[in-house]
């Protein structure tokens, strides 16, 4: 039997007999010992000039989020000893790469990916009052177990601004300095969380950058404060779970990823490397075409994409025989 076969069974016997704690600390230090020593063949050896290379290769239009990115996973990745999980939010409009970035982070931890069964990804669908406590068990349950097993777990929660703040207190303590849940060390995880909190600030910041006549690329971090603005957006939304969780008030989170509203350049190259997807041969001026056929805003000046990328499969597909 492979190990990873009877650390299941180990944990589906904890699930029975989940009324003793002695049990639960036995599968904790059982899975730690079958990760150390067997269930390492997911974990890629990590190599921080592949990473560079593929935010290179295959992120349009995010300069700011390439450099946050690739500094704060190398840095985590080569810590041997980090005092807390990496904790990534991402903030941005739809289809500017937030879900995009997250798979190549993925990618280059481990073996399968964003498929691997060390990737958890948890995807808000609303609010489920009746069953609130429910949910709140079996996310943390979840969570802890997968660590449990597997140190190095990444878990990717989507939606984030949407989910009741009952839900995202739940993640907190797994996120915090030194952080140990019931004898289980969360340091060496990482959590993403991807938003749409914080994107029309992040697009009035580069509106600004283009009526003045600066150039996108020398937008960043700083500039107009703009960390500081999405902060200050996503704490004053009331309508965000986020303002009345304490996650971001006690400072959980490592960095707040601003991604760019993408130009009509980015959108075509995006519509370029769905030509390389769907094998089909590439095409300038067709990808022109369909790039130019997408929103954009203010409606005047059309400068940045109203959707990003997203559907720019579905609008390539309408141009090909």
């Amino acid at each position: 039997m492979k190990v990873r076969h009877l650390l299941t069974v180990l944990l589906l016997v904890s699930n029975i007999t989940s009324s003793s704690g002695v049990l639960d600390m036995f599968v904790a230090a059982a899975s730690y010992v079958f990760y150390k020593f067997f269930d390492r063949d997911d974990l890629l050896p990590f190599d921080p000039k592949r990473l560079e290379k593929d935010l290179r290769d295959s992120l349009f239009g995010q300069h700011i989020v390439s450099d946050v990115v690739l500094k704060a996973v190398t840095s985590f990745m080569s810590d041997s000893n980090p005092n807390k999980p990496l904790v990534l939010s991402f903030h941005g409009t739809a289809g500017v790469g937030k879900n995009h970035v997250a798979k190549i982070i993925a990618r280059n931890i481990y073996d399968n990916g964003i498929e691997s069964h060390h990737v958890h990804m948890y995807v808000y669908h609303g609010p489920h009052n009746e069953n609130s406590d429910l949910y709140r068990a079996q996310l943390k349950q979840g969570i802890y177990k997968s660590v449990s097993s597997f140190p190095r777990s990444m878990f990717i929660f989507d939606e984030m601004d949407k989910m009741q703040p009952q839900l995202i207190d739940v993640i907190k303590p797994f996120l915090d300095w030194n952080a140990n849940v019931d004898g289980v060390s969360f340091r060496n995880a990482i959590f993403i969380f991807l938003s749409n909190a914080g994107g029309n600030v992040i697009a009035e910041v580069a509106l600004d950058f283009w009526r003045e006549g600066v150039c996108r690329e020398e937008l960043w971090m700083n500039s107009k404060e703009l960390e500081t603005k999405i902060f200050r957006n996503i704490f004053n939304d009331k309508n965000s779970g986020f303002l009345h969780s304490s996650m971001i008030d006690e400072h959980l989170i490592d960095y707040y990823v601003p991604f760019l509203p993408l130009m009509l350049k980015h959108v075509r190259q995006c519509v370029m490397a769905e030509m390389d997807h769907l094998n089909i041969k590439p095409n300038y001026d067709l990808a022109d075409k369909v790039a130019r056929d997408m929103p954009f805003f203010p409606e005047k000046e059309r400068i940045f994409s109203t959707k990003g990328c997203k559907s720019v499969r579905q609008k390539l597909v309408l141009y090909v025989n």
